[in-house]
């Protein structure tokens, strides 16, 4: 596997879902992360414009302009400052849940991102997807704005299909 590659998360299948668990560990506090994560002036940096309601119950709303994909449902979990769950889905999809989890590991921040595919649905282009979507988190975090990393989306997409293959 390509050195870009390294940090493949895992996918498992079970029920009518696979579960992929992508890692990263950031040199930046627990809050930090979050409020990239949460807060709208930031994550417009790195995912798309639009606003969390952070309680349970809450509104999760992203309009992903370029593309014409937008992303309207609920939070299904919050713990300020640790874990944040919603569906990436929107109306009548199926529920597509995107769960963020922080955790202080040895003075780094430890974002574990967990998704929920439907079986019938492409999880590899879903991994390729966040994948893409992190490096740009990665780069904010830095203060650096990227666009998305279509290489990266690519090249992830061909080893996560790769994985599931073997």
């Amino acid at each position: 596997m390509s050195e870009v590659n390294e940090e493949l998360g895992s996918i498992e299948k079970s029920d009518d879902y696979f579960t992929a668990t992508l890692i990263r560990f950031l040199d930046h506090s627990q809050q930090a992360v979050w409020t990239v994560l949460t807060e709208p002036g930031r994550f417009v940096d790195w995912l798309a414009p639009g606003e969390i309601e952070l309680s349970k119950g809450g509104r999760a709303r992203l309009n992903f302009v370029d593309s014409g994909i937008v992303i309207d449902s609920l939070v299904t979990e919050c713990e300020v400052p640790a874990l944040l769950e919603y569906s990436w889905s929107s109306g009548d999809e199926p529920l597509r849940p995107v769960r963020w989890q922080l955790q202080t590991d040895d003075g780094r921040t430890r974002l574990t991102l967990t998704l929920r595919v439907p079986q019938d649905e492409d999880v590899a282009r879903s991994c390729a997807g966040w994948e893409a979507h992190l490096m740009m988190l990665l780069a904010s975090m830095e203060g650096a704005s990227i666009r998305f990393p279509f290489e990266r989306f690519q090249s992830t997409r061909q080893a996560y299909n790769e994985m599931l293959a073997d």
